[in-house]
């Protein structure tokens, strides 16, 4: 194994090593499909729904990052949209495959590292992030950043869903130095609407609030433990 840096994405790459949950990891999650987790929940995000009702969001093309099961994609392919949802997980989109059978949508399932992508600069009217972020290291939100930003069309729409700092779902409130000192993310970041802010400072803010609950079983998903943000690229 080669373990010396020559430059930026040998960094990258080691400190992947030590905090990246492997590709088994997330097939395991995902492979009991009776489990207790909320976002197992097959019907799309209360604040994604919204944003189609008060036309912020309209059909076109759309990339989502962590697609899990497929339930948001689903429901941006019922809206007429083409949609390309990537996912380490192959156990995930084997499900997410089924479900798009059964409600007759075309939706491009990839299995692969979103790091890793091989996109077209400003190919996606849409980028859209419901619970890949807070998993998403410290060293790697450049990277993240920059995907986002290739990825989006001038004036795209970027939709993000992602851990409260210390919400009773998760969201670790260390920092990210410490991640670092314990080699771990503690199941996944927090984030306030200020950090949000303050990462994606270089897009135009919409709108950043709590995801509002909702009782399942339910048409929408909704639980009050994650925040939600939606951004345009300038």
């Amino acid at each position: 194994m080669r373990e010396t840096i020559y430059n930026y994405e040998d960094l990258l790459e080691m400190l992947d090593s030590l905090l990246r949950e492997p590709t088994e990891f997330w097939d395991n999650f995902y492979s009991n499909r009776e489990k207790d987790v909320p976002f197992f929940a097959n019907c799309p995000d209360e604040n994604l729904v919204n944003y189609f009702d008060k036309n912020l969001l309209k059909p076109g093309k759309v990339l989502e990052l962590g697609c899990g099961p497929g339930r948001n994609a689903i429901y941006f392919a019922e809206k007429g949209c083409e949609v390309d949802a990537v996912d380490l997980s192959q156990e995930s989109l084997n499900w997410g495959k089924e479900r798009a059978i059964e409600k007759n949508v075309n939706v491009n399932f990839i299995q692969e590292n979103i790091f890793e992508l091989d996109i077209e600069e400003g190919s996606y009217d849409i980028v859209y992030d419901s619970g890949c972020f807070h998993h998403i290291a410290p060293h790697r939100r450049m990277s993240y950043l920059n995907l986002v930003q290739k990825a989006l069309k001038p004036n795209g729409i970027f939709a993000i869903t992602c851990f409260v700092q210390g919400g009773e779902i998760g969201g670790s409130e260390i920092s990210d130095w410490e991640v670092y000192r314990l080699r771990s993310l503690k199941g996944g970041l927090g984030y306030t609407e200020e950090k949000l802010r303050s990462i994606f400072k270089d897009f135009k803010e919409i709108e950043i609030r709590i995801m509002k609950d909702i009782e399942q079983p339910n048409d929408v998903f909704g639980v009050s433990g994650l925040l939600t943000a939606l951004f345009q690229k300038y």
